[in-house]
């Protein structure tokens, strides 16, 4: 069946429609005017003005330490990603074995926990510092990365398993071709999704533990003394960062995984 031609703007307006990269730049740039339009006219004189945020994050970066402060968090939150994913990946593939489901279960519960509550423990145990910022960010994703690695582990269809078994691979060989190797590029996209969760609980982290500096001691400083151009100019800084470290990771995944698209360009 020949595949429908992607339509123009008017078709952007109907559903189950698809439209061409052309019209769908055009649809973002009209989107992107829109918002600075409503946010340049705001009637709330609390919000800070555009100007106002690009002098604020000229002062940030060329007087307090901007730059420096977020090579800090990013340092922080690559540290975080890659204990969280190698200790979650683990438990997640483990989750082939019985005997470990159970304590995979039990550990996916505690994203309903707060990082405050634990904060005491990990304060008591390790002593505060620098290991008590990573221990809290690695807990606070480990939790969520567990939970949609065990999803994905759990959703593989039996017939993979059975077609592995027809090719008479050990069992433990065809854990390792279905499991691990069969949701490679799903294991990415959790870690994408994550990672960002980490961005997200970073600055609060940071403003738990202070030792060594970082964004979220910046942001909080900001707020404090009311700068609301500033902690603007933060926001979109993490922001920036966040969507870049989103391509970045979506980029390796397509280069390891060129396969993963494949059944979305069949379509």
């Amino acid at each position: 069946m020949a595949q429908a031609k992607p339509g123009g703007l008017l078709d952007a307006f109907l559903p189950n429609r698809s439209i061409s990269r052309t019209t769908f730049i055009t649809i973002v740039v009209i989107q992107i005017a829109i918002f600075l339009l409503i946010w340049i006219t705001s009637p709330f004189k609390v919000l800070p003005k555009p100007g106002e945020v690009a002098s604020a994050f000229s002062n940030l970066w060329n007087t307090r330490g901007l730059g420096r402060e977020l090579l800090t968090s990013i340092g922080l939150n690559f540290k975080a990603v890659m204990i969280s994913s190698a200790i979650c990946l683990l438990l997640a593939y483990f989750t082939v074995i019985p005997f470990f489901r159970p304590i995979v279960s039990a550990l996916s519960k505690a994203r309903f926990l707060s990082l405050i509550g634990f904060s005491l423990i990990f304060t008591l145990m390790l002593g505060g510092g620098p290991a008590l910022k990573l221990s809290l960010l690695v807990f606070g994703m480990s939790v969520f990365f567990l939970t949609s690695m065990a999803s994905v582990v759990s959703a593989i269809p039996k017939a993979e398993f059975d077609h592995a078994r027809t090719l008479r691979m050990p069992e433990w060989k065809v854990v390792w071709e279905v499991v691990v190797l069969g949701t490679f590029d799903q294991a990415f996209e959790v870690m994408r999704q994550n990672a960002a969760i980490g961005w997200m609980m970073l600055t609060m982290v940071e403003g738990i533990a202070r030792a060594e500096g970082g964004i979220g001691i910046l942001l909080e400083s900001e707020k404090r003394f009311f700068h609301i151009d500033g902690v603007f100019a933060i926001q979109i800084t993490i922001l920036v960062v966040g969507l870049c470290q989103d391509y970045l990771i979506g980029f390796v995944r397509n280069l390891l995984c060129p396969y993963a698209n494949l059944s979305l360009e069949r379509k």
